[in-house]
């Protein structure tokens, strides 16, 4: 958000838009391409990836008519605080997303798992261990070898701890008024972001092909790759909210007293750095 000029309203209302109804057209296409996709449906993969372009270019417009009207002197504080509150209900909807797939985690591991294993079903699956990893009572999954936390989910923690604090240099030094120390650290942050999703790539690699660890290895594979592929995702978000912050200081949008889009994108990275601590202690050491 630039500086408010002295002739902003009082509260700016954007006239009537096409992007919600485009951004609802796109996505609605995107789940109906992957319901087809995951049943064997040959026009699935292509809808999927029609909708998901679609939203994308929707997002470009979308956001860019915010940023020109942002520039344009059209915002000020009565903005910039409804925005502040949107992106901190947003990031309490992201935690709740996790705080399901924690939860379901939590709930198959430490209650089903020791409840299937227990004296009443001996009978039932006499084979069955009731251990973390299992492949399922009577061979229902194939083998498989869990991952454990070295080397790749180690040094990914150290990337992301080391770009949350790259963020905050460059955060300090927008507010000091530095520009190029800000892009250089932010550049920074980006590239420790995509050094993280490159590992990621690799560990699924080495999980697919020597460990033989998929989506499909019961419960462990499903939590495994849900929560940490989700995560991935979001990483790979931060990065883009970041780069465009990236393009917008070299464009010097912002200045040291109004730039809530980096806000709002360090908000987000700095939520992404915790859910990685979270994921990296309960999916990786426990």
């Amino acid at each position: 958000m630039s500086t408010p000029h002295a002739n902003a309203p009082y509260y700016f209302v954007p006239g009537p838009s096409q992007w919600p109804v485009l951004a609802g057209a796109s996505l609605l296409l995107t789940m109906a391409g992957a319901a087809a996709w995951v049943n064997g449906v040959p026009w699935g993969m292509y809808a999927n990836l029609a909708g998901i372009l679609a939203f994308l270019v929707v997002l470009y417009f979308w956001f860019g008519q915010s940023i020109s009207e942002s520039e344009g002197g059209l915002y000020n504080s009565r903005i910039d605080v409804s925005y502040r509150w949107s992106m901190s209900w947003f990031i309490f909807s992201e935690v709740m997303f996790f705080a399901g797939f924690f939860g379901a985690l939590f709930y198959a591991r430490s209650i089903t798992l020791p409840w299937l294993g227990d004296l009443d079903h001996k009978l039932l699956w006499p084979d069955f261990g009731a251990v973390w990893g299992s492949p399922g009572p009577g061979g229902t999954v194939e083998p498989f070898r869990t991952m454990g936390p070295f080397p790749i989910p180690t040094i990914n923690t150290a990337l992301l701890l080391t770009s949350g604090v790259t963020l905050t240099i460059s955060h300090h030094a927008l507010r000091a008024g530095h520009r190029a120390k800000t892009a250089f650290w932010l550049a920074a942050t980006i590239l420790l972001g995509a050094t993280f999703m490159g590992f990621q790539a690799y560990e699924y690699a080495h999980a697919y092909h020597e460990l033989n660890l998929k989506l499909t290895s019961g419960i462990y594979g499903s939590t495994f790759f849900m929560l940490t592929g989700f995560h991935g995702f979001h990483v790979t978000l931060g990065a883009i909210m970041l780069s465009v912050m990236l393009y917008r200081v070299m464009k010097g949008h912002f200045t040291p007293e109004h730039h809530f889009g980096f806000d709002g994108a360090a908000w987000y990275w700095h939520f992404v750095d915790v859910v990685w601590l979270g994921l990296y202690v309960v999916v990786y050491w426990l």
